[in-house]
């Protein structure tokens, strides 16, 4: 830091200076009823020779020190659906995230989740053939603001893990066992499908919500662990969504959407209804 702001020290000093040179020549070479022509040059001269002398001061740094923050301030990123503001503090019931536990009170407990992840899940009566086991801020309460979480996800024989996004975080996934066919899909307008065969010991990466799947087409059982980058990363499954919100979305609407007949969307509607 102190190198560049010598440096831009000097570069400002050396730009008044030619400035001053410039102004005292042009003034000998003018008529005096002339001069009124060099008040816009003046202007630039003064213009660098405050600067010069405000980064002389210890002044100029601490208004940067002042002006810094403000420059990369943003708004928090969501860590649930949505956290609206209360009026009073009788209605406040939820934070962004988790409230803290006292440190003093804190244990390795909280930093310890024991759900015997090695051993496989039974998939059979899943819809999808598979089974997700997260670990994440609400069974491990020590990942409170530290923007990480974990899952496990079974797959029986065809099993799959539907196309679904995470609004709060990006997936890093590797295979443990099995064969999976995995990809997603870019935003409008391109929708562009990136999509990988992975074996055991290979590893794919989904960004943060996009719409993503991944599907066993080996002939047994698959097993993958997955890192996302939010203590909740929060899971939207597009059909479960689409055709199973409470309450339902308006047939019609989504028949234009998909361009398919009324009929059809409410029967998937009837198949997703909780």
């Amino acid at each position: 830091f102190d190198l560049q702001y010598t440096r831009t020290c000097s570069t400002f000093k050396l730009i008044y200076k030619l400035s001053s040179m410039s102004h005292r020549f042009l003034i000998s070479r003018f008529k005096a009823n002339s001069r009124n022509k060099l008040k816009p040059f003046l202007f630039f001269k003064n213009f660098f020779k405050l600067i010069y002398m405000a980064m002389k001061s210890l002044s100029f740094l601490a208004i940067l020190s002042l002006l810094a923050p403000l420059a990369i301030a943003s708004d928090p990123s969501p860590l649930q659906d949505f956290c609206v503001s209360a009026n009073t503090s009788a209605n406040g019931v939820f934070v962004n995230g988790k409230f803290c536990k006292d440190p003093k009170l804190v244990t390795a407990d909280d930093f310890f989740f024991s759900d015997q992840l090695h051993k496989p899940r039974n998939t059979e009566s899943s819809p999808v053939r598979s089974v997700v086991t997260a670990v994440n801020v609400n069974n491990l309460l020590g990942l409170n603001t530290l923007g990480i979480s974990l899952v496990r996800i079974d797959y029986g024989v065809d099993g799959q893990n539907p196309p679904h996004t995470h609004p709060r975080a990006t997936e890093i996934l590797i295979v443990a066992e099995g064969t999976l066919l995995v990809g997603f899909v870019t935003s409008n307008t391109d929708n562009r499908l990136f999509t990988k065969t992975l074996n055991v010991g290979d590893v794919f990466v989904f960004p943060e919500g996009l719409i993503h799947f991944q599907a066993n087409i080996g002939k047994s059982p698959a097993v993958a662990f997955a890192a996302l980058s939010s203590q909740n990363p929060g899971v939207v499954t597009i059909a479960n969504t689409v055709f199973g919100s409470n309450p339902p979305i308006d047939p019609s609407i989504l028949a234009r959407a998909f361009q398919l007949d009324g009929r059809i969307v409410m029967d998937l509607q009837n198949k997703f209804k909780k």
